[in-house]
Formats: C-alpha cells, structure tokens, sequence
C-alpha cells in the first residue's frame, strides 16, 4: 500500500501538495487500536530505534561503572542539534571512558544548529565527530564495548557484540524474531533496522509500559524512558518537536524523530505506541501527523495542544520570514478493532 493521504501543505488559498504515509496505534499487549495506510509495512525505523538501542548501555553495566546520569543516556537516545549543552557532553562522556573523538565512528557533518556552525566557521575550526547528531549513541555504544572488554575500532559493525546485543533487544521488544529484521546502513554508520511498522509501535508501547519483561530488562527500559523525559533537550535541542513534546508533555510520553519521515511515542499513561511513516520521506510532515494523532486519542489537553501548536500546524516562510502558507493534518484515525469485529 503507497500509504494514505495524511498531511495538506498549503501556499495561499491553495493546497500545493500533500503527504501520504501510514501510522500504527499499538497497545502493549500488541493489539492494534488504530491505523491509517498500511500498519505491516516494514519499515527503517532509523533514529527512532535509539532508545531500544540504549537498553545496553544500562543492562551491561556501562552506565553505572562510568557513572553516566539521566542527561548522558537521555543523549544516547539523541538526535542532537549540536549544540554546546550536546558537543560539551559528548566531549565529556569520552573523557570518562579515556577515549577522543577520534574513536567516534560516525563521521562528520555540520551541526543542524546555526549558530554553531557559524560559531566553528568564525573560529576556522573543523566540523569533527561530536557535531554529527548521532554522537550520543555513538559514545553510549563505546561505553558498553569498553566496559565488555570488546574492540573499539569496529563496534559499529553489524557482527560485534555491540550490535548483536541491540539486534537481541529489539527483537525482545518488538516481538519480531531476529532473522526477520531487515538490515541497512544507518546515515551514521550502524546497523538499521526494518520491521513492520505496528512492531515498532508495539516497541514504544512496551517501553511505555515494561510491566511483562523480566525485572532487570523493566529497569533499564524505565530508566532508558525516563532519562529521555527528564532531560529531553538532550533528545533533540533548541525548537526541536522531540524536546517541546516531551517537556509539554511532562513525563507522560516520550517520542523519538527518524530519518526518513519516521516518529514513534510512547504513552505512560496508557501503555500505547504510535509509528508513524510518511512514505515520501519527508520529515516535515511526521510532527504535524503525530500531534493530530495524539489530539484525536485525547492524549494532550487543551493547553498543552496550545503550546505545541507551531508543531502541529508548522507553518510556511519564505526567505523573508514571511509567512507564506502552512503544513496541515487531513486524516482521522480507522479503529482496527471495528473494522476486524
């Protein structure tokens, strides 16, 4: 399924273009409550699958041993702006392990953050590895290898310990048998992974809601969750949808962006996840189909919608600053459960 219409993006009186895509709605019993498009699409779940990716860093000890708090994890679970409060803590969580970062493999690109990049372009300073908006996950997947006694210089590849562990995990909570997830290259050199879309939303679900996993895996889980909801501008940064949710939202959910148009939440509360896909890959689209998702489950009151409007309906400007038109939702939820009774 090419997926459904979701998103209207208008210029003036006129809808310009749209956006199609698919969303999954997932207790953490693993039944599916609402959909649009195609919940079995397998899909690269990208930067979204970093909190499951996380899970390692408290379970082996990592986080303990080198005494990482709630902000450190919180940034393994990132895709930072590369902002100071991000590159300084990198810089200080390698410090901690002894290592540089030149032990990042995760390659280089310049900080999605303006003023630090201009800030490095005034200085004549080099765009290195802790500026790439993966850095955070990088450094938490060194801690885990160095702490294990595991080499260094290869743990993003997909055969070291590191990677297997996080294959074990998302398989554990995601309910899908590790020979069935599909495997890429991630932008940042690490493994990726592919499942369908309503397991990943059961991931979600079952971190929201780690009731049924043995204890020592519910307390890396909840401590994964609840860093990213204590510390949530480590998640994203300055005007990020990541950040502004998450702290509106004031330790109810949680939620994590990926690449190529993927969102996924998770409710305290409720002990739902949502995955959202947009088929074209366009992430614009993936804050304003997630907040109409949390507003037709009534997971957001009033006030909160109010103060996470620009998120919702992200609006349009030109090179002026003017506004010029807007990104709007044009979807309702399908129950599944009406439709299978």
């Amino acid at each position: 399924m090419s997926g459904e219409h979701l998103i209207d993006v208008t210029r003036g009186e006129l809808v310009e273009s749209t956006h199609v895509g698919h969303i999954a709605v997932v207790n953490s019993e693993g039944t599916l409550l609402y959909f649009n498009g195609d919940p079995d699409r397998v899909t690269f779940a990208r930067s979204s699958m970093k909190p499951l990716q996380a899970v390692p860093i408290v379970e082996t000890g990592a986080m303990e041993f080198y005494n990482l708090d709630a902000a450190d994890l919180s940034l393994a679970c990132a895709s930072h702006s590369g902002e100071a409060q991000h590159t300084d803590r990198v810089l200080t969580i390698l410090d901690r392990l002894e290592l540089t970062t030149e032990d990042l493999q995760c390659g280089t690109h310049p900080p999605r953050w303006q003023e630090a990049y201009e800030k490095l372009m005034r200085e004549g300073k080099e765009v290195t590895p802790e500026f790439n908006n993966c850095s955070g996950k990088h450094s938490g997947m060194l801690a885990t290898a160095k702490f294990m006694q595991e080499s260094l210089q290869d743990y993003y590849k997909i055969e070291h310990p590191v990677q297997q562990r996080v294959i074990e995990v998302i398989s554990d909570i995601a309910q899908v048998p590790a020979d069935e997830i599909k495997i890429g290259v991630d932008g940042c050199g690490l493994p990726v992974h592919g499942i369908p879309l309503k397991n990943l939303a059961l991931a979600f679900a079952r971190m929201a809601n780690p009731i049924s996993f043995p204890e020592k895996r519910k307390k890396a889980i909840e401590k994964v969750t609840e860093s990213m909801m204590a510390a949530p501008e480590m998640v994203g940064g300055t005007d990020r949808f990541c950040t502004d949710l998450m702290k509106c939202a004031n330790g109810q959910l949680f939620g994590k962006a990926g690449a190529e148009g993927v969102y996924c939440i998770g409710d305290k509360e409720t002990g739902i996840g949502i995955a959202i896909k947009v088929e074209d890959g366009n992430g614009r689209a993936a804050s304003p189909v997630a907040m109409e998702v949390l507003k037709q489950l009534n997971l957001l009151n009033e006030n909160q919608l109010q103060n996470l409007e620009n998120h919702h309906y992200p609006k349009l400007t030109n090179a002026r600053q003017e506004v010029i038109g807007q990104l709007s939702p044009n979807f309702s939820l399908k129950n599944a459960l009406s439709i299978l009774s």
